[in-house]
């Protein structure tokens, strides 16, 4: 705000307060006209694509009709007409004429316009360029869900997308669970809710370095701070880094901690740029207790510990964990994106790992 104004009216609160409400207006106006550009190309795919079914050679006719759109709606209307843009409102009908998406949607939109097939549009058509070329229409709903939900941006939907967050979830629940991503997205209901193993850190600029150290990893996380909140997933926030707590005149350091709200729980994160060692994961249990007894408040759930490492034995990690454990996890960290195409045989073996299984009237993990 100008000096001039500040020192002419002495409630810069008041000020501030028409000005953020005036804002809000623009944002939300600019949003709306976003949608409503959505739903307007669906319609014109869908007018595209009742328009080349009556032609005698659909190929022939399609090319022709296209371009002679592309042509009459430039003149009229001016940019974004071209016939590569038309043919992507006609792709965007052909993918969501008989898509209809989770019960998640349709009850955060009831007052959403639809269209005749009843399918409800909530992001921008950037976002759904970007969704209409997922193949698998569970993955695609996931991403459209979690999108809408957690409000992200073009490119913080490219980047999950990208680092196989998909994929990577599935890796951590059961065959009978994974459908429900693509109904609901991602669930926090218990501590195994929020933990993903692997993360990926690839923003943090790490590959090009041929060693690093523990502190190292820390900074470039507090430096991409938002960055790794969004990798970390739901509700988090930030409590502070390097914490100290003294217990029987000792003092311990803990590198990271957060606070879920939706768990309402404490999150510690122990950074480790080797394999993880069953004194590692004896010592979050250390830090885990001294929280639960020392910092939570009566009403708050168990503090979760994280390990975040380079390397693990799964073997070690559940020898060292008591059988029933709901407090502390070993993940490790990725500093490039992950090839789908491994992450996806992980799941078709896990899979099939978990039917046959339960044939035995066990379930594999």
């Amino acid at each position: 705000m100008e000096k001039k104004y500040i020192d002419n009216f002495s409630n810069v609160h008041f000020l501030e307060n028409v000005s953020n409400v005036l804002s809000q207006a623009r944002k939300n106006a600019k949003t709306a006209l976003n949608l409503s550009m959505v739903y307007a190309y669906f319609e014109i795919g869908k007018l595209i694509v009742e328009e080349e079914q009556q032609g005698d050679n659909r190929a022939k006719y399609g090319k022709y009709l296209l371009k002679n759109l592309s042509e009459y709606l430039s003149e009229l209307y001016g940019k974004g007409f071209s016939v590569t843009n038309l043919k992507q409102m006609r792709q965007f009908y052909l993918v969501y004429e008989n898509d209809q998406i989770g019960q998640t949607l349709s009850d955060q939109f009831k007052n959403m316009l639809t269209v005749s097939s009843g399918r409800k549009f909530c992001l921008s058509w950037s976002h759904y360029l970007v969704l209409m070329r997922i193949d698998d229409i569970n993955e695609r709903h996931f991403y459209e869900i979690e999108a809408v939900k957690n409000d992200w941006s073009l490119s913080e939907l490219k980047r999950q997308f990208n680092s196989a967050l998909y994929q990577r979830l599935m890796l951590s629940m059961d065959k009978d669970k994974v459908y429900e991503l693509a109904l609901e997205g991602k669930k926090v209901e218990s501590s195994k809710d929020i933990v993903k193993d692997p993360y990926i850190l690839e923003f943090l600029g790490l590959p090009e370095l041929p060693e690093y150290s523990e502190n190292e990893l820390e900074n470039r996380i507090i430096n991409h701070l938002q960055q790794f909140l969004l990798e970390l997933g739901t509700g988090f926030a930030f409590v502070g880094r390097q914490v100290r707590f003294t217990f029987d005149e000792e003092h311990f350091i803990v590198d990271l901690v957060f606070y879920n709200r939706l768990l309402r729980c404490f999150v510690l994160f122990d950074l480790k740029i080797g394999e993880l060692k069953h004194q590692d994961i004896g010592q979050m249990q250390m830090y885990v207790h001294y929280y639960d007894r020392n910092v939570k408040l009566p009403e708050e759930n168990p503090t979760i510990g994280i390990l975040l490492c380079r390397k693990k034995n799964n073997s070690v990690v559940e020898m060292t964990l008591p059988e029933d454990n709901t407090q502390i996890f070993a993940s490790k960290y990725e500093t490039v994106l992950p090839s789908k195409e491994v992450l996806q045989k992980l799941i078709d073996e896990q899979f099939m790992e978990y039917e046959e299984g339960g044939d035995n009237g066990e379930t594999a993990i």
